[in-house]
């Protein structure tokens, strides 16, 4: 699916914001039992907000580091380091700057460099160009390990993890094989440390067994971060194993079920208790939290939102109507009045006069 699932997030996203597509080896053994492939990849698709989006780049491991990076030495002390060339080849975009350059042993080249002149000599000040041994060689820049803000992912993540892994931290967690398709929390840690800062909001909305927010809890331990997590499941394990590995890993969160819906067939689900509907319609209509009103007013009062006061007129058993009977139990003054009811009795000019607006139930609560 993964042709199709491109297509859809490029309708949602923007094919512009699109990223990188990234394959994830999720098995290391091939099938025998495939009837024509065995298949030992997944694939992850990436999108930014827009194109200019940022990957974080990724941490050097230990063995890198032993390969890439030199020990300190007495010409450099400070910290571990590596050389990279200076040097621009011709042909390539950008250009480069062309000037002689005097070794400290007399040696003069004379190429193509990265740096105009003058940078070249601040870097030679500042002890960060590097000769060779004899002190003849083409200049090196030199780079401490300090400097580094790590390596470019690559789209290729054969290291990560596999699905074993996963279910094997099912097993540790729960003693039994609680969940079937589970994925490896390294992996969702991978994509962690590559697209969030310690501060993020991470949703997960197909949860499945919490590997995200078990993910989120390790990271934050690893690195100090805040980061935080919202997970969504609609199956029936939501609560035995979803929510109950977070608990297990030693995870903070609040736990909600999602109530009836406010719609059948396009009216109003009559289950819904009375003062719940009232909040709903509060809270979808000002994006405000609901609190029942205490003031001296009808019980149709939801309350007072920038000088507009709002009023819900209905109690699902009779017909609820904005007439004059009705004006007359107002006692809030407000620079303006939002009414739900069922029916209006009142003209437009008489509304507009008085800066009322109807808004019918069901219809502009849908």
């Amino acid at each position: 699916e993964a042709a199709n699932l491109k297509l859809i997030c490029d309708e949602i996203f923007g094919a512009q914001n699109f990223i990188a597509q990234f394959a994830w080896k999720r098995k290391k053994e091939i099938s025998n039992d495939s009837r024509n492939v065995s298949t030992q990849g997944e694939y992850i698709l990436c999108y930014g907000k827009t194109i200019q989006t940022e990957l974080n780049r990724e941490s050097l491991s230990a063995e890198s580091i032993k390969k890439s990076y030199r020990p300190p030495t007495e010409e450099f002390p400070l910290d571990y380091w590596r050389t990279v060339p200076i040097t621009v080849s011709k042909g390539l975009s950008g250009g480069g700057y062309e000037y002689e350059v005097t070794t400290p042993s007399g040696a003069i080249h004379k190429k193509l460099w990265a740096y105009p002149k003058h940078r070249y000599e601040e870097l030679v000040s500042n002890g960060k160009i590097y000769f060779g041994k004899n002190g003849g060689a083409s200049p090196m820049r030199v780079m401490y390990l300090s400097e580094s803000t790590g390596k470019p992912t690559s789209n290729y993540w054969d290291d990560v993890a596999t699905n074993r892994e996963g279910k094997k931290e099912i097993l540790n967690i729960f003693g039994d094989n609680a969940f079937q398709t589970p994925k490896p929390t390294r992996l969702i840690e991978r994509i962690l440390q590559i697209a969030t800062d310690k501060n993020s909001i991470v949703l997960d909305s197909f949860a499945g067994s919490g590997t995200t927010a078990h993910a989120v809890i390790n990271l934050n331990a690893q690195d100090g971060g805040q980061r935080k997590f919202i997970l969504v499941e609609m199956e029936d394990y939501a609560e035995s194993i979803t929510a109950e590995r977070v608990r297990r890993v030693g995870g903070s969160f609040d736990y909600y079920e999602v109530g009836e819906t406010i719609f059948i067939d396009d009216e109003l689900n009559e289950e819904i208790p009375l003062e719940q509907l009232r909040a709903y319609v509060w809270e979808s209509t000002t994006r405000t939290k609901y609190f029942k009103p205490t003031a001296d007013d009808c019980d149709e009062l939801l309350g007072v939102y920038r000088d507009i006061a709002y009023y819900f007129n209905y109690d699902g058993k009779v017909t609820s109507a904005l007439d004059y009977e009705f004006l007359s139990k107002i006692k809030t003054r407000a620079g303006g009045y939002v009414i739900y009811a069922e029916i209006c009795a009142l003209t437009e000019e008489f509304m507009s006069r008085h800066s009322i607006e109807f808004r019918k139930i069901p219809r502009d609560i849908h």
